[in-house]
């Protein structure tokens, strides 16, 4: 339980790094609760490349930094660009199974996109397929090991990162796990936020590791909520992909009105946090909880054919797509921001990698282009896994200074409402600083480990993170919009950065 490289998370980042890994040494893959349950298992949408006849890598570039809004790192968006064939065609040769047509890879559009470069596998399943891929790549190597706990609970850091302490809910002890250098693959925050399309396990543990062993978090009030998550009373707020409005959807009001059209000249195929506000507007207006989806002019048999995960799970609670207009609203469904790293995944704490959504490189500035998170996976969490390499000359660690457990006294519920009222699609500054003082007024004590107490610890300090960065960017861009600041300001064209012992700055 020792290995050379520690990889904390299974989804597509984490799985892409042990494979680059396992030729220099013993890997150990750690995930939380379950092996197979990932952000990346629920991705929908597609996987972007420039790989069509008329694409080109520099169309996704500009495309990727226009939906970035000024903020995108442009290095990091050309390694993305660039390393993405190449990356795709890894998958390929591995087993990955995208849809085809007439033998030839199927490529269609999403928002935001000029070109039609979405690559797609069993119609709406492309991020389980990606993952399925790795999983059997990185299992066919003898030096991967896997291993799930209930949870990690903190790194260990001594002199830069010595591994971590995991919770081995067999056991019911601390365990911890030594190496020579870690990675942080752990997805991302979506349930610091009450509604969400994140799996239950996306509770921000990365990002909050991260921060209370001192490493740098950057953008971390860029987080995107997803336009359309499905609104049935007792249902999950399951996503409803892009590519539902990229094959014609449209968005109509509970007074059966297209409204989009009021909102950006692209209409529904918008940038996701144009769609969003205007969704969110359109509530306010007509005092109902949600808008509609109607795809009732498409064909049902191709709706059931090309989206056949979300058919029928809008069937089984109770929504015909091909009959009804499906009921939708937005939901926390990506963070920008996370720890800060460099390209190839190092971040200010020595033997600390992140790679994936837990990491930002800043590749997609303040507004995630759709479709480009699976390609960061890949393409970051390979880059990540050589980098790590450099660290197999370096003594493994055998120590390092464990936290001691505190939790808050609430529980995570009251404050993803917190969240969700106040750190929300649109903010102001009366309700951050309400935020502020209501996530400080409950500092974490003392007290025994359980894995609920772990996650409300998790999601309160992560809450905090995001409400203070907003509070300081005092301008709306991207992802981030205050009414008190609604428009971009020059002097903020920068990231944010935050750390445990130093205030908020801007560079």
């Amino acid at each position: 339980m020792d290995p050379d490289f520690l990889v904390i998370g299974a989804g597509v980042a984490g799985l892409r790094a042990a494979i680059e890994l396992a030729a220099a040494g013993s890997v150990l893959v750690v995930a939380k609760e379950s092996l197979r349950e990932s952000s990346s298992e629920y991705a929908q949408g597609g996987i972007a490349v420039a790989l069509s006849d008329d694409d080109e890598v520099e169309l996704h570039e500009q495309d990727t930094l226009y939906a970035g809004d000024g903020l995108c790192e442009r290095a990091a968006v050309h390694r993305l660009v660039e390393e993405g064939p190449l990356a795709i065609q890894e998958l390929i040769d591995w087993g990955a199974e995208f849809d085809r047509d007439a033998g030839q890879l199927s490529f269609t559009r999403e928002a935001a996109h000029s070109r039609s470069r979405i690559l797609h596998a069993h119609g709406d399943s492309t991020g389980r397929e990606i993952a399925r891929t790795l999983w059997r790549k990185a299992a066919s190597l003898p030096n991967v090991t896997f291993r799930s706990y209930a949870a990690t609970t903190g790194l260990l850091v001594d002199e830069g990162a010595s591994g971590v302490v995991s919770y081995d809910a067999q056991a019911q002890r601390n365990v911890p796990v030594y190496a020579r250098a870690v990675l942080l693959a752990t997805g991302g925050l979506g349930r610091v936020f009450r509604n969400t399309t994140n799996p239950d396990v996306a509770t921000g543990d990365g990002v909050a590791m991260a921060y209370r062993a001192g490493a740098e978090i950057s953008d971390l009030e860029f987080v995107q909520f997803h336009p359309t998550a499905l609104y049935v009373e007792g249902a999950p707020r399951f996503l409803l992909s892009e590519a539902l409005r990229g094959e014609g959807g449209w968005l109509r009001n509970t007074a059966g009105e297209r409204f989009m059209e009021r909102y950006h000249p692209l209409a529904e195929l918008a940038p996701r946090d144009v769609v969003a506000r205007a969704i969110v507007t359109e509530m306010t207006r007509t005092g109902t909880p949600h808008v509609l989806l109607d795809l009732t002019h498409l064909d049902g048999a191709f709706l059931r054919k090309r989206f056949p995960r979300i058919f029928e799970t809008c069937l089984h609670y109770g929504v015909d797509m091909a009959r009804d207009p499906v009921p939708v609203r937005p939901a926390a469904h990506y963070a920008m921001g996370g720890v800060r790293t460099d390209l190839d995944g190092r971040t200010s704490i020595p033997r600390l990698f992140a790679a994936g959504e837990v990491a930002c490189t800043g590749v997609h500035g303040a507004n995630r282009l759709a479709s480009n998170s699976l390609l960061e996976g890949v393409v970051f969490g390979a880059r990540a896994g050589r980098a790590m390499r450099e660290w197999i000359a370096r003594p493994r660690a055998a120590s390092g200074q464990a936290e001691h457990f505190r939790a808050p006294e609430r529980n995570a519920a009251e404050f993803q409402q917190i969240a969700w009222e106040c750190c929300g699609i649109v903010r102001c500054g009366d309700g951050l600083r309400r935020a502020i003082g209501q996530l400080e007024s409950e500092e974490p004590q003392p007290a025994e480990f359980t894995l609920e107490r772990a996650e409300a610890r998790n999601i309160r300090e992560v809450a905090l993170l995001i409400a203070r960065c907003a509070l300081a960017r005092e301008e709306s861009r991207g992802a981030h919009f205050r009414t008190d600041f609604p428009v971009k300001r020059a002097e903020f064209e920068k990231h944010s950065a935050i750390g445990r012992d130093a205030g908020i700055r801007f560079a």
